[in-house]
Parts: C-alpha cells; structure tokens; sequence
C-alpha cells in the first residue's frame, strides 16, 4: 500500500485510511486492540488482544469462550487501536469475524507476541501454551469502514481544526 500525503482528502469510513501514516503505525504498533462486539445475552462488551495485521486483515487469536461463541452468532465488530500520546492517535475499524478453529498454535499468534514481546519472550509464551491437541481460534476481520483520528489534521465529526478548537466555547 501507499502511503497518503492527504488524510483530509478521505471521509471517515474510507477503508484506504488504512493506508495513512497514522493507520500504518498504529497498525504495526504494540498498542492493543480494543475489541467490541455483542455478547449473547445483546450486552456490549469490549476487550483487549493483541493482534496482528496481515496487510489485509486484523487477526486476533485465542483459545475459545464466551466471545468466539458470540461472534459465531453476531460476527459485526469494531476495533479501536489507540495510542494514549498528546495528541491521541486514534485508528477505527469496523467489519466481520470470521472464526476459525485452528489445530496448534495461530500462525498470526505467533507474530503477535514475537512483535509485542520480541523473539525471546514470544518463544517462552508460545511454548507455555503449545501442547499436543491444542486447539486455538482465528478471528480475522477485513475492514469494511475505517476511521482515522490524529488531532492535528483529522477531528472528530470530520471538523477543522478551526471549527474542534471552537467546541464548547
């Protein structure tokens, strides 16, 4: 992917904000997701995961539950990567899970904690939890709506810089 010189020239849902300087960091970042989604009792819920971007999809990987069953059921989710820096940088995704039983260890899993935690602490999480007759789970979503916040060229509402400044004055 390129990168975008203008982010001002997308709307807010524009899935090629993917492709914007601040997407592309938060995306290879070691920011969590923040993952929501519908429980089965239509109850929000979010939670944090690593994850890893494959240029396509976010995959998060885990061992089952509660969650996997719901998205099984009710597959629309939303993903916030976020970075708590002044300015915030804030990337917004929207799409559908699509679950996957996997035997052994995700190969995305791995990625995950050889990028949040380098190749040696990867290695000791990954050989705490390979064990004959694993079975993990692959949730990949393609983003069909992307949001872009930086607080410098992109606001919320799609406002100026002007027109933020001037909020609750």
């Amino acid at each position: 992917m390129t990168r975008l010189d203008d982010p001002m020239a997308l709307p807010q849902g524009d899935v090629r904000l993917l492709e914007t300087d601040v997407a592309q960091r938060l995306l290879h970042s070691t920011e969590l997701a923040r993952v929501a989604y519908v429980a089965k009792d239509g109850t929000p819920r979010v939670f944090p995961m690593l994850f890893h971007w494959n240029g396509s999809e976010i995959v998060l990987s885990t061992f089952g539950g509660s969650k996997v069953n719901a998205l099984r059921v009710r597959p629309d989710i939303a993903i916030t990567i976020d970075a708590a820096t002044t300015p915030p940088s804030v990337l917004l995704i929207r799409g559908k899970a699509e679950v996957t039983d996997v035997e052994g260890i995700v190969e995305e899993y791995a990625a995950a904690q050889r990028r949040y935690g380098g190749e040696e602490q990867a290695a000791a999480n990954i050989a705490a939890v390979d064990r004959p007759g694993i079975r993990m789970v692959r949730i990949a979503v393609r983003p069909t709506w992307v949001g872009v916040l930086d607080f410098v060229t992109r606001f919320p509402g799609g406002t100026t810089p002007e027109e933020f400044a001037q909020r609750g004055q």
